[in-house]
């Protein structure tokens, strides 16, 4: 099957009770059993729920995987990914990355002995320098938060698979329509769920698909031991977004080609970070593994300071200021102070990210209200 079809139909099937279309919302704690250890597949609905189950069985069919698992959010399906590992293990990972990630790995697991090395991956020489016997696991974020940057998914495959190392790849800001990471090498693809999967901004969720059976069931125990597993209303949420993400993903890149080069063309912008420009550093490799180049964007105004970004911020109206990413509405943020706000400032600044950085995520609007909701706001 085509992508669309898979999109629209993966982890559907009727109702065998009613034949209902739609896969119904099990709104239940636990489950009867015709004897002690006697049931129908379903115990408790920490452990399995028939919504999460389709929900799940979606998720690894759009992904090209073999299995998928759904967390309550993605910070919580990336906690599950650490939690493979042990004190003295050690990681590397993208220096820009986003910064809920970021304050997770480091606030959190540095604690029980975790080691995290922050380097460019788009540079793989920077991985293979600090890759030892003691690294277990690579995280990259492609395109990364906020700055756009593109590691080739492929090549630091080919480092990981020789050390025997597992590469995990949050696949967030493309989604499955635009890249799908496992088919590049990765062992594990994470998503939070609530920007493009979901597409509503009604729901938080994450997910994690893998193609390997041990590794599943390593991350399924995790995700019943420790419990952090959306409820079923949450898993019917994103079903229904599903099955529009190919239609929205079009239009998000539609939109997203346009503004980006209006804002390249704008008198007041000084830089304008999206992968799809063809000087952009990452664009060969972008075009490579990737279907198009998304919704997703910064930009930095010529007047780079934090008052004349925070007029920009507080000036639009269709561009709603908040956090999040992938509704269908346009959202503008301001990393320094949002999202990124738990990266030490120095550590921002190195990596690029200024503190007059604006980030869009472009929705399905129609692009020329949201070109002249963004001229009036910059002037």
């Amino acid at each position: 099957m085509k992508l669309a079809t898979t999109i629209i139909h993966a982890g559907m099937e009727p109702d065998p009770s009613t034949g209902a279309i739609m896969t119904p919302i099990y709104q239940t704690s636990t489950y009867v059993q015709e004897a002690p250890g006697v049931n129908k597949g379903f115990e408790y609905a920490r452990s399995q729920n028939p919504t999460r189950l389709a929900l799940e069985t979606a998720l690894a069919a759009i992904e090209g995987g073999q299995f998928g698992l759904a967390f309550s959010s993605g910070v919580a399906a990336t906690d599950a990914v650490m939690k493979l590992l042990v004190p003295g293990d050690e990681v590397i990972a993208a220096a820009d990355m986003y910064g809920g990630t970021y304050r997770l790995f480091t606030k959190v697991f540095e604690k029980y002995g975790i080691r995290f090395h922050f380097v460019d991956t788009t540079q793989i020489d920077e991985i293979k320098k600090v890759l030892s016997p003691k690294t277990k696991l690579v995280w990259l974020e492609t395109p990364t938060n906020p700055l756009m940057n593109i590691t080739d998914i492929k090549a630091v495959a080919a480092i990981t698979k020789r050390a025997g190392v597992l590469l995990c790849v949050d696949n967030t800001f493309a989604s499955p329509y635009l890249q799908n990471p496992l088919q590049l090498g990765a062992d594990i693809v994470l998503h939070s769920s609530t920007k493009y999967l979901g597409g509503h901004s009604d729901v938080i969720q994450g997910a994690l698909v893998m193609n390997d059976p041990t590794l599943r069931e390593q991350l399924y125990f995790i995700q019943k031991s420790c419990g952090a597993v959306p409820g079923p209303m949450d898993c019917f949420l994103v079903l229904r977004g599903i099955k529009t993400l190919h239609l929205r993903m079009e239009r998000h890149c539609e939109n997203g080609r346009k503004l980006a080069h209006w804002l390249r063309d704008h008198p007041k912008v000084e830089k304008v970070y999206w992968c799809g420009f063809e000087d952009h550093a990452g664009y060969a490799v972008a075009r490579q593994q990737m279907r198009d180049f998304g919704g997703m964007m910064s930009f930095e105004l010529k007047d780079n300071s934090v008052e004349a970004a925070r007029r920009v911020l507080s000036g639009t109206h269709l561009f709603s200021l908040a956090e999040s990413l992938g509704g269908v509405e346009s959202l503008i943020n301001h990393p320094a102070s949002m999202t990124h706000a738990s990266i030490p400032r120095e550590e921002r600044l190195k990596n690029g990210l200024t503190d007059a950085l604006i980030r869009l995520s472009v929705g399905v609007e129609d692009i020329e209200d949201l070109i002249a909701d963004l001229s009036l706001a910059i002037g």
